[in-house]
């Protein structure tokens, strides 16, 4: 069989064509634009220099202007001053002196603001000494000419600009002011629309940045009708094209500027870029419309050449049929090849195929030689009904002219293989079929499924598995109309056990956990690790509720048995989460999240026990994400608000200290005590942030007080055991106290019990620490914790606060006393004082000091205060009357 190299030439002619016509097309379109862009840049070039040439002439045109206005100015007040104030301008505009049509007025002011003599007719009313010009001459000696900024003119004309000169006595004492008063259009009689246009710009600007005149067109104007126009000038270079927004007209122009050297003004002239640009915009037009022509030829040339390339191709594909069969199958060594010929019947259907060439690589999956397969039919390779689907696939093959599958080898097969992949294409005469051994990419892939959807650790399901499983599961368990429960499992005391005992501990747990709770679910049921310590279980046919909570019973018992780790026996528990199908939800995701905020619930009311989803679990659960949300909030804006309740002395009354409280302010629920919102920050941990935002607050509203010279005392701030075990207390208190500028005294840390049992060796190193920089420790809510008497000592604290269920006891019942003598006893021989809290009336307060208590707390003293009327108390409390009163309000 004679083989023969195809020409690529032939088969690349469907491309030539259009891409030759695209860079030709590109070229065109780039000429076009780059010539277009070359005539502009060069038009605005000459328009840039064309209008600053403008502007310094319209400069020695204004200028030559002005210095007529101050020789006017000039001669005016030295005649005035020589004659003595006798001049006379109305007989001098009657001698045809003051000829100019621009000169509204030219007058002379006295002292006092009158008008004495004008070539304008003079009001009884007009009085210029509140003028801006006139309180400039008079508060200045200067004789030279000054420029008025634009000002309200007598009719017909809207503005007028000043041009005044002071008028001195002999002594040099102000004696009034000459004026010559322009209308603004004096400035811009420059304006010649043959050379600057229908659309040109005239203006002046004084070097205050105020506008004197301006036109655009000929329409003069002296006010803000131009958007911004003292904006446009730019420091650094006389000239710039500025955009349309600039002025009110929306046209874009060229402007150059020329400050006038013997006077504080600027001109400013502008050409319109659209008058300018206008008469080239045909030629580009005409540009561009040359390049629409060509493009339409090169399209027309590309469809042509691509015609006749798809012709070419097309004659010449099927000539390389048969010889792109053999490239395909021999492109690989580890590929078989096999060329075979279709076997007719007298009708002319295909009934058998003949192997007409193979290589080894073919034959050696058959187990023979190439020379042995040569010549053998279909049929005698494949007998029975596999025959049939062979003969099936290839008529698949002629039909569509190629064909390519993966295979799986069935056990009947005479082939050497598990895998194949399989490609057979049409030729002229027959069929090429290429086959190659994809036995260990199956075997690789599946393992990476199994490693993708199986737990490492414990060899369960993974939640990636669970991700696929349960919508089928519950596809099932709704065709079925059967009930279906998904049960949420998290090991209590796992991160304990792990964090004691170490890790391989924790992997044992792990994995006796998943055998128990595997052990005791029917063969059918899926137990699946989701991660950490937390499984799911999914329950199939379930025919009621009861049984899914049997299940979980189940679960429980079997984990609940003992177990040797790390050396010690250790038992688990599990808080289990139920939810079912379709009662609690229909959708995979809404199941395991009902489940889930089930075993929550769980958690939060003790553990070891299961609990099914009910609809106010997912509303306790959303409001309290809720207020953790609102919380983190409010600590972000500092919506909180101290407090103060005072404590006093119990004997005298005197205030001896104060407890900050904080306060929640929430735009839509208003002052929220704390009671409300510290269980939730010490449970999500905000309470670091807020009790370090507590903690500078207090230090700043101490460090006010003193401020005000008020009698301040120490204020006490509460902190959490959080707080303690989490947070650096120490090293923010101090960095508080000195940022502030009080005194380590000022403040007070007050603690719970349970905040000192914690680490307790840390706990005390810190408390120690707190206390040498002088600042005193108190035990908050004494009595309801744990602390030991030998704990106490050891921390070495400064007061004990009585809680207030022990002082709402006294004068009930003899114990009452009994206990609260204690633990005054107590706190005096460990060196402490004792405040009672919660002292509500005079009895309570009268028991307390035949007890010997030191200080005293409770509304009976105060409510808790904000800081303006602590203020007030601080200066004006008079503590307790005298003690027989004192005694007689008691009885």
């Amino acid at each position: 069989m004679k083989h023969h190299t195809a020409n690529p030439g032939s088969r690349n002619l469907i491309f030539f064509w259009p891409i030759i016509c695209l860079v030709a097309g590109a070229a065109l379109w780039l000429f076009v634009d780059f010539r277009q862009a070359a005539e502009k840049s060069a038009l605005e070039t000459q328009a840039l220099k064309d209008t600053a040439s403008l502007s310094r002439a319209y400069a020695a045109y204004l200028g030559r202007s002005l210095e007529q206005m101050d020789q006017i100015t000039m001669h005016v007040k030295s005649d005035w001053e020589r004659w003595n104030r006798r001049l006379k301008l109305e007989d001098l505009k009657k001698d045809g002196l003051f000829t100019a049509t621009a000169f509204l007025a030219v007058s002379v002011i006295d002292r006092d603001g009158r008008t004495v003599t004008s070539t304008a007719p003079i009001r009884n009313d007009e009085n210029y000494a509140d003028s801006a010009f006139f309180h400039f001459h008079h508060g200045n000696i200067s004789t030279a000419l000054r420029i008025s900024k634009p000002d309200a003119g007598r009719a017909p004309s809207p503005s007028v600009i000043h041009f005044t000169r002071r008028l001195d006595t002999a002594d040099d004492s102000f004696d009034g002011v000459v004026l010559v008063a322009v209308e603004p259009a004096y400035f811009l009689s420059f304006y010649d629309p043959a050379i600057l246009g229908e659309n040109g710009l005239l203006a002046v600007i004084g070097d205050d940045q105020v506008l004197r005149a301006a036109t655009i067109g000929g329409n003069s104007s002296s006010d803000a009708g131009f958007n911004d126009l003292v904006a446009l000038r730019d420091i650094g270079k006389p000239w710039r094209l500025s955009s349309a927004e600039k002025f009110a007209d929306g046209e874009a122009r060229f402007v150059a500027w020329q400050d006038l050297k013997t006077y504080p003004l600027t001109v400013m002239v502008g050409l319109s870029r659209q008058e300018l640009l206008a008469p080239r915009e045909q030629n580009w037009g005409t540009y561009r419309n040359v390049a629409r022509g060509g493009t339409v030829f090169l399209i027309i040339v590309a469809v042509a050449g691509g015609i006749f390339g798809i012709r070419v191709t097309r004659q010449e594909r099927q000539a390389q049929a048969v010889r792109k069969t053999y490239r395909l199958a021999t492109d690989s060594a580890n590929e078989g090849f096999y060329i075979l010929d279709p076997l007719l019947d007298d009708a002319g259907d295909i009934v058998d195929w003949l192997l007409v060439d193979t290589n080894e690589r073919g034959a050696s999956f058959f187990g023979m030689p190439g020379e042995r397969m040569v010549g053998k039919r279909l049929s005698d390779f494949y007998p029975g009904p596999l025959f049939q689907v062979m003969l099936d696939l290839f008529r698949i093959a002629c039909a569509a002219g190629e064909y390519e599958d993966e295979y799986r080898v069935p056990r009947e097969s005479p082939l050497n293989a598990q895998w194949l992949h399989r490609r057979l294409v049409k030729s002229e005469t027959g069929v090429a079929m290429t086959i190659r051994d994809i036995s260990q990419i199956k075997k690789n892939e599946q393992e990476l499924l199994r490693l993708a959807n199986e737990d490492a650790l414990t060899g369960l399901p993974n939640r990636h598995w669970l991700a696929k499983f349960l919508p089928l599961a519950v596809q099932r368990a709704s065709q079925n109309g059967d009930m279906l429960a998904v049960l949420f499992l998290d090991l209590d005391e796992f991160k304990n056990i792990n964090d004691t005992l170490g890790h391989s501990a924790g992997d044992k747990l792990l994995k006796i956990a998943a055998q128990r709770v595997k052990s005791v679910l029917r063969p059918s049921d899926k137990i699946v690790r989701l991660g950490g310590d937390e499984f799911t279980v999914i329950v199939e046919q379930v025919s009621h509720r009861n049984a899914a909570a049997h299940v979980a019973e189940r679960i429980a018992q079997a984990l609940q048995a003992p177990l040797e780790l790390g050396g010690s026996r250790q038992s688990i528990r599990a808080s289990i989460g139920i939810s079912v199908y379709p009662d609690d939800g229909l959708d995979p995701e809404i199941l395991l999240k009902n489940a889930d905020i089930a075993m929550y619930s769980v958690k939060e009311s003790g553990k070891g026990h299961f609990r099914f989803f009910e609809p106010q679990l997912y509303a306790t659960l959303k409001e309290r994400l809720d207020i953790e949300q609102a919380l983190r909030q409010a600590i972000e804006l500092d919506r909180f608000v101290l407090h103060y309740q005072p404590r006093v002395d119990a004997v005298s009354g005197a205030i001896c200290g104060m407890e900050a409280l904080v306060r929640w302010i929430d735009p839509v629920r208003g002052l929220i005590p704390p009671l409300d919102f510290i269980p939730e920050a010490e449970r999500t941990g905000l309470i670091l942030p807020l009790g370090a935002l507590v903690i500078d607050k207090a230090c700043a509203q101490v460090a006010a007080w003193k401020q005000a010279r008020l009698p301040v005392v120490p204020v006490s701030v509460n902190v959490s055991a959080r707080q303690f075990n989490e947070g650096d207390i120490k090293s923010h208190l101090l960095e508080c106290i000195a940022r502030h500028g009080i005194q380590a005294s000022d403040i007070q840390i007050e603690l719970t019990e349970s905040a000192m049992m914690g680490d307790q060796a840390d706990v005390a190193d810190q408390l120690a620490a707190i206390r040498s920089r002088g600042i005193k420790l108190m035990v908050d809510d004494f009595g309801t914790g744990y602390s030991s008497l030998s704990q106490l000592q050891r921390l070495d604290m400064d007061v004990l606060k009585v809680d207030r269920a022990f002082t709402a006891e006294l004068g009930k019942a003899a114990e009452g006393q009994v206990f609260f003598k204690a633990i005054v006893s107590m706190a005096h021989a460990l060196g402490m004082k004792v405040t009672a809290e919660g002292v509500e009336d005079m009895q309570q307060l009268a028991i307390l000091r035949a007890l010997g208590c030191d200080e005293v707390q409770g509304y009976f003293i105060s409510r808790p205060l904000p800081a303006g009327e602590m203020s007030v108390m601080l200066q004006n409390y008079p503590g307790f009357p005298p003690a027989a009163r004192l005694a007689e309000l008691a009885s």
